[in-house]
């Protein structure tokens, strides 16, 4: 693990010289997220993971978050490592993150891959999504962990795999909960400022979520789709919010098959240039 000048924590694998691959976690978990995800990436990307503002080992935020701040902290990260551009996948909040940041910093996006994240709601689901919120500022986040739980995992991976669902808890347990509380109200409240974004997002964008994933949906995914130029939309069946976490093979080789027609195209242009 390395930290940098601001407080982020990350850790960056892989060949150097390789395409830039960036993972961004999602609300109250950490770099770990990817831990089954970096191996199968790391054979052909430089890959970097990093703890969001006072998640895992990252230092808490000098400022109140918000999509802008927590694109900043990804932005600063990448220019002290002097990294020019890179494909950003982000998952959840991570989706709603590199979102932004494609939309102020296109120059520096090579591809998006957008895992599970919310958008446009309802009016009613929207009034769910803040209540839930308030409720995490009245307790911290053990106010809504059971719920919470129940919505990111399937039946039969919450029996079968107990120990990896209490890891999971523990990892949201752990978190500051004025800082936790914040950032999940950017989760509820961020998604406005995405919504057929001027500019519009031009990067080649992957968009996958889950069958049964309630507060990212497909149609959700869909919708995101329609608003990027040429944007890809998969739909992996019978998981719900951490489909990631029980499957990581169904969203591997996705990815892996949309960044190699990126990073192809991308060479041949530069070939020409």
């Amino acid at each position: 693990m390395s930290r940098s000048n601001s407080g982020t924590s990350y850790e960056l694998s892989g060949p150097p010289g390789a395409p830039v691959l960036v993972l961004v976690h999602g609300l109250g978990l950490t770099r770990a997220t990817w831990d089954g995800f970096v191996p199968a990436f790391q054979q052909d990307y430089r890959v970097l993971t990093y703890d969001l503002s006072g998640h895992g080992e990252s230092a808490l935020p000098q400022e109140k978050p918000c999509l802008m701040v927590l694109s900043n902290q990804l932005v600063a990260l990448l220019d002290e490592l002097t990294i020019a551009r890179a494909a950003i996948v982000g998952f959840s909040l991570g989706g709603l993150i590199n979102r932004r940041f494609a939309i102020d910093h296109p120059s520096r996006v090579m591809a998006l891959v957008i895992l599970n994240s919310p958008h446009e709601r309802e009016p009613e689901a929207q009034c769910l999504v803040e209540e839930r919120a308030a409720q995490t500022s009245a307790g911290g986040p053990g106010a809504t962990i059971d719920s919470t739980l129940e919505r990111w995992f399937t039946p039969a991976f919450q029996k079968n795999s107990a120990d990896v669902v209490a890891k999971i808890r523990a990892l949201v347990l752990a978190n500051d909960p004025e800082n936790y509380t914040q950032h999940r109200q950017v989760l509820a409240g961020g998604v406005v400022e995405l919504i057929r974004p001027v500019p519009p997002i031009t990067a080649p964008t992957l968009v996958m979520t889950c069958e049964h994933d309630s507060g990212s949906t497909p149609a959700m995914a869909h919708a995101i789709a329609s608003e990027i130029a040429g944007a890809q939309t998969e739909i992996v069946p019978g998981l719900q919010h951490l489909g990631l976490i029980e499957r990581p093979d169904l969203f591997i080789q996705p990815i892996l098959q949309f960044l190699a027609g990126v990073t192809t195209q991308s060479l041949e242009v530069g070939a020409a240039a």
